[in-house]
């Protein structure tokens, strides 16, 4: 006896549909499949797709029904961005430093959920990313400032970063941040100290509370999460290294700032050479900090055996530290100097020197020598043409010209 023969699962129907919103009537297409049959009821499984154009449609129908076909399809993800990056940021993300996973969270709340959180993770394309990238970059109307493009690179890192698990995960095919376009991020023009402005710098900090820290700063190109968690074990006075291999970092505690020591930037450690005069320095600091701890007696406080602390052992406040250098290079002309500054001083000095990129790479802890490469090229540059003068000069002393 013949009986009711099903539709196969795939197959799908295409229609024009017209709704009407607001007074104003929109047009679209919709295709509607079979993914299947429920196994309790038996009744059928459909989908539906939609699209503004007939081919657009009929193109997403036609994967789909292949992938059917083939036994390669997957339920569409019901997720909303927003309830995947809430995943995201508490379960995968274990690896990741407290003050990373802050940034994350601040750039998720103040911009990505705002735009995209409730939009289906499945239904997340790159047109709607970009166009959310495009307009942080343009003043808004609510009085709101257009984001730099470093700050957009930052935002992008994070949504493709979490993104790109969710196709691990399998909730979605590919990435929609893949193909997406970047604002592009101008170089700021390096301003180092120059010789005279350094000479005036040290007498301006000399007898300061915190020369020790600027020299040490200026003269081994640490970072200021670097150089203020130094710790005393890691100061070889014998052989005159330092042992870079961790940083003080701020995060927050139930709401509350507070600091803590957290491996270096790349996750890497390294060793610096300092200049004698450096552990010079160095020595001088550790015996006035030994005096200053006498006189604290035993309300002196420094757990971690940090080399820079305040009166009583604790840590030292970026916030503290940012203050009295502004107020170093106020005096000197050059307020628009940055702490990060003497980072650069410390690599122009170097390059300058003759040092060789390598061995100026592994000080300051980049990743590559080509990144150093890449951050110094115009000082590299102006030797090449002095290299060049200097040769010029030589050809002419040879030449009789």
């Amino acid at each position: 006896m013949a009986g009711n023969k099903r539709a196969a699962s795939g197959a799908g129907t295409i229609r024009k549909k017209t709704v009407k919103r607001k007074g104003k009537e929109y047009t679209y297409w919709e295709a509607r499949y079979t993914e299947g049959y429920d196994s309790g009821t038996g009744k059928q499984i459909q989908r539906s797709i939609t699209g503004k154009t007939q081919k657009e449609v009929a193109q997403k129908l036609r994967e789909l029904t292949s992938a059917i076909d083939a036994g390669t399809y997957k339920e569409p993800c019901k997720m909303t961005v927003r309830e995947w990056l809430d995943i995201w940021t508490s379960t995968y993300l274990n690896s990741v430093k407290p003050r990373t996973i802050e940034i994350y969270k601040s750039d998720i709340r103040l911009y990505i959920n705002p735009a995209l959180g409730s939009i289906r993770l499945e239904g997340l394309s790159t047109h709607i990313i970009q166009s959310f990238y495009n307009g942080l970059t343009e003043n808004r109307k609510d009085g709101k400032k257009a984001l730099s493009a470093k700050t957009v690179k930052n935002i992008h890192g994070v949504l493709h970063h979490a993104l790109k698990q969710a196709v691990a995960n399998e909730l979605i095919r590919s990435n929609p941040a893949d193909a997406c376009t970047l604002p592009r991020i101008e170089k700021k023009e390096l301003k180092p100290l120059d010789e005279n402005e350094i000479a005036l710098f040290l007498k301006a900090i000399h007898g300061h509370r915190f020369e020790s820290i600027f020299l040490t700063t200026l003269f081994t190109g640490l970072r200021e999460g670097e150089v203020l968690g130094l710790t005393w074990d890691c100061v070889d006075f014998d052989r005159g290294i330092l042992l870079v291999n961790k940083q003080i970092q701020l995060h927050q505690e139930a709401g509350i700032d507070a600091y803590k020591l957290v491996s270096p930037k790349n996750g890497k450690s390294r060793s610096v050479a300092a200049a004698p005069s450096v552990i010079a320095c160095l020595k001088r600091h550790k015996s006035i900090q030994a005096e200053i701890q006498i006189k604290a007696g035993s309300a002196w406080h420094n757990p971690d055996n940090l080399v820079f602390t305040d009166e009583l052992g604790g840590h030292l406040t970026k916030s503290a530290v940012y203050r009295a250098f502004k107020s170093a290079v106020q005096s000197i002309g050059r307020p628009d100097a940055r702490f990060h500054d003497m980072r650069h001083s410390y690599a122009v000095a170097a390059i300058r020197s003759g040092d060789d990129i390598k061995t100026i790479q592994s000080n300051l802890g980049h990743a590559t020598a080509a990144f150093t490469l890449d951050v110094y090229g115009h000082v590299t540059d102006k030797m090449k043409q002095e290299s060049a003068s200097r040769m010029e000069t030589f050809i002419k002393s040879v030449s009789g010209g």
